[in-house]
């Protein structure tokens, strides 16, 4: 006998990664040598007096016990004065942050609080697949709405004001915007506060990518009414390369985070305090912290970007973030078809922008996260296609 699994599971599919992973892995048991362009995972160290505070605290015994569901004082601390030194935002930290074991976990914290059967929630297409699977757990439904180049990726607010949208409680943004790489627009980000003001719907900005190849970082939350209608997640995953180390936190009015809060409650007994301790000091990273990093990121984008001239893949050279999002060739069918043959031919892995949804069928991205050698062994070897 088989036990069914729940039916909020739906047609949830395992993420597209994790089956790749899979894929990859079998080949290398075989004996190829895959190169891995495809995710996104920084393959950097943090800054050494942040291994140095998790060491040291580790060692300390009173320092193993469950912690507060809110985080330490000195963390919430560390992200508002973080907040109000780069992106010019003041959130009291007695209120306004909530630190979280990774931005991804917010999702669905935000979400289970907020969503339920009969509410919509408008996704980005293309965008962080996340999105749409959480909302379906909740039992909500998801709208998409389309990003093109020909609107700069962002969304038609015009149109979108054009439809229904009395049933929509939520809706989620990604600026600077991953997988397009598009950077945050102040006008756009002020547009969007009035749409959401006046169709009562929450907006939640997800925020990872504000420092990695970007002169500009900047918050949702810095603008004038943002408070009453956004929320807004942040990680130390990319910019301090800590993804494995589980840190993020969302900022927003303190009603909203309390509410939360009764959610993520009952969901985990805090991060362990020498990882909070540590991220303090990860925090607390200089200019030049930041400086040195994207001096390596882009380096690594011009090898990227000469990969996709290789593959004759167009690509916009003012992006931001850890990827390169690229046109694929009229010669191929869509992104999967190029993936596969440069998988297949090449061994180097690239990710399809289908995997983002349906307007991203047309692309490919590369991640940035290996050295330059790697990429100009990725170059020869499609060189030899």
């Amino acid at each position: 006998m088989i036990i069914q699994p729940a039916s909020r599971l739906g047609q949830v599919k395992e993420y597209y990664f994790s089956k790749k992973l899979r894929e990859i892995g079998q080949m290398v048991n075989e004996g190829k040598n895959v190169i891995n362009l495809g995710i996104g995972s920084p393959d950097l160290a943090p800054a050494d007096e942040v291994i140095e505070e998790l060491t040291a605290r580790s060692q300390q015994k009173h320092n193993h016990a469950y912690q507060s569901y809110t985080g330490i004082v000195e963390l919430r601390q560390a992200f508002a004065k973080w907040y109000r030194q780069w992106f010019g935002v003041h959130l009291d930290p007695n209120g306004e942050i909530l630190p979280l074991m990774g931005s991804k976990e917010g999702i669905m914290h935000i979400s289970m609080t907020y969503l339920e059967a009969g509410d919509e929630v408008l996704v980005p297409n293309p965008g962080y697949p996340a999105y749409a699977a959480v909302a379906q757990f909740t039992g909500a439904a998801s709208r998409h709405y389309e990003l093109t180049a020909s609107k700069n990726w962002q969304p038609d607010l015009g149109a979108l004001a054009k439809t229904d949208l009395s049933k929509v409680k939520l809706m989620w943004v990604n600026y600077p915007n991953m997988p397009t790489g598009t950077a945050a627009d102040p006008v756009f980000f002020q547009d969007l506060i009035a749409f959401a003001t006046q169709y009562q719907i929450l907006i939640c900005n997800d925020n990872p990518y504000a420092f990695i190849l970007n002169d500009q970082p900047t918050s949702l939350l810095k603008f004038d009414g943002a408070k009453n209608v956004a929320l807004e997640l942040n990680s130390l995953s990319k910019a301090h390369n800590m993804a494995g180390w589980r840190v993020g936190m969302i900022g927003g009015k303190s009603d909203y985070l309390q509410q939360i809060l009764r959610f993520k409650s009952n969901m985990d007994s805090g991060m362990f305090k020498p990882v909070q301790l540590a991220a303090v000091k990860a925090l607390g990273q200089p200019s030049s912290w930041y400086t040195d990093l994207n001096a390596i990121y882009g380096a690594r984008r011009q090898e990227a970007e000469g990969l996709l001239r290789d593959l004759n893949c167009g690509y916009r050279t003012d992006q931001t973030g850890m990827f390169v999002w690229a046109q694929v060739p009229t010669s191929y069918k869509n992104g999967y078809e190029l993936s596969d043959h440069v998988l297949e031919k090449a061994h180097v892995f690239i990710t399809p922008g289908g995997i983002f949804g349906s307007a991203g069928n047309e692309y490919v991205r590369i991640s940035l996260c290996s050295e330059v050698s790697v990429f100009q062994e990725a170059r020869q070897r499609i060189a030899n296609l």
